[in-house]
């Protein structure tokens, strides 16, 4: 009898690159609280340490060709670990840093490693995910970062009344030990080991813009990493003080909202998209991540607003496991394409970097509606692609 994805099991080293993300995700959660007063600590100014908070990002943009290359070369393996180690070390190195430069430096040297395992992991996820499993797979890989980046704040709050410098030691040592686990559980693993006679199979990210699919997932991710990693970490805080004239508890509570709704959008659309197909999930997220920013620009009311939230979450989760899935069925699992996954995580990075730059000149010469109005129409484009685009689900084909 034929396993359905319902009752079928994901692999053991999935599980594994679950537990690494979540991990990973914490650490993220640790340093923010502390990363810009340690900056200032220096005797910088707020825009210096800006430049430390943005650095991280900017480089891991610079960075992700390159780490798509050397997964192509080299494998996802060796090149994840190498990742993850920089980080680690890096971030130690942050928690020794005598003056605002090395800090900086470090600091840029560990959004090298980022990229590297960030790429590398998705590469690994796709290629061990049986087909009829990679929705799902999608879905808890996004729900491990979600999950971790919540509870990462809480911790590193309370490092920081011990010193400034202590979540880069705890950050640190947490991914020394998460370095040591991924190796140990996946050194002898047949499933992530490449055969020899794989190697020469190779997909380029010209040849991957050829499929409507993938153009559609590329736009897509820049919508999600613009209004997710982007506008929502930083223009909803403020319009939240300045037109709802509402304290910063309840932007606490507004993202914790947004985070709820993402992670049980995740966690059932991941399913869905392997049953039903990966574009009706596509399509049902960019619309409701469309209203919702639409919503969120139009409220005067903190109960309207937190409703628009509620939207804008569900659409990001039933987005993120499509769009996800959608390119691990184009890229297969026996071809290496390391600049075709480079691409698509570059596609949020830029997302996340141009979004809260032009949303928020766009709300400062005019109004945080039009900003947000703005964001709801980048999540239009990118609905409009996936409109046209195939259906990639495996058993649909």
């Amino acid at each position: 009898m034929t396993s359905t994805p319902r009752d079928a099991a994901l692999p053991r080293e999935i599980w594994v690159l679950l537990a690494a993300s979540f991990l990973i995700a914490i650490g993220y959660g640790i340093v923010a609280p502390a990363l810009p007063n340690f900056a200032t600590s220096f005797d910088v100014g707020v825009t210096a340490a800006s430049v430390v908070v943005s650095a991280f990002a900017f480089v891991r943009l610079l960075f992700a060709p390159m780490s798509g290359r050397l997964v192509t070369r080299f494998g996802e393996r060796p090149i994840y670990l190498w990742g993850v180690s920089i980080v680690a070390v890096g971030t130690l190195l942050c928690g020794v840093a005598a003056d605002y430069w090395q800090l900086l430096l470090f600091r840029s040297a560990s959004g090298v490693g980022s990229t590297m395992f960030t790429v590398s992991a998705i590469g690994l996820l796709i290629r061990i995910s049986p087909p009829e499993l990679r929705g799902r797979a999608s879905g808890l890989w996004g729900s491990s970062f979600l999950l971790g980046g919540i509870v990462g704040p809480v911790v590193g709050s309370g490092l920081v009344t011990v010193s400034l410098r202590a979540p880069f030691f705890v950050y640190g040592g947490a991914l020394v030990l998460t370095t040591l686990l991924v190796w140990w559980q996946l050194r002898d693993s047949e499933l992530v080991a490449r055969p020899a006679e794989e190697s020469g199979q190779r997909m380029t990210f010209p040849q991957a813009l050829r499929h409507s699919s993938y153009r559609a997932a590329l736009a897509s991710n820049l919508a999600n990493g613009w209004v997710v990693f982007g506008v929502r970490m930083s223009l909803l805080p403020l319009f939240v003080t300045a037109v709802l004239n509402q304290d910063e508890a309840f932007t606490g509570i507004a993202l914790a909202v947004f985070a709820a709704m993402n992670a049980a959008a995740l966690l059932y659309v991941g399913r869905v998209s392997d049953k039903r197909g990966r574009k009706p999930p596509a399509l049902l997220g960019l619309a409701l991540l469309a209203a919702g920013a639409l919503g969120i620009g139009l409220a005067s009311d903190p109960w309207v607003f937190l409703g628009a939230v509620v939207v804008t979450g569900l659409g990001a989760g039933a987005l993120n496991p499509a769009q996800n899935a959608t390119v691990a069925d184009v890229l297969g699992s026996k071809v290496r394409g390391g600049s075709v996954l480079a691409g698509f995580q570059m596609a949020a990075d830029v997302g996340a970097v141009a979004g809260p730059l032009i949303a928020g000149a766009v709300a400062e010469q005019w109004s945080y509606s039009a900003a947000f109005g703005l964001t709801a129409a980048v999540a239009v484009v990118a609905l409009l692609l996936w409109c046209g685009a195939k259906e990639t689900l495996p058993a649909k084909n």
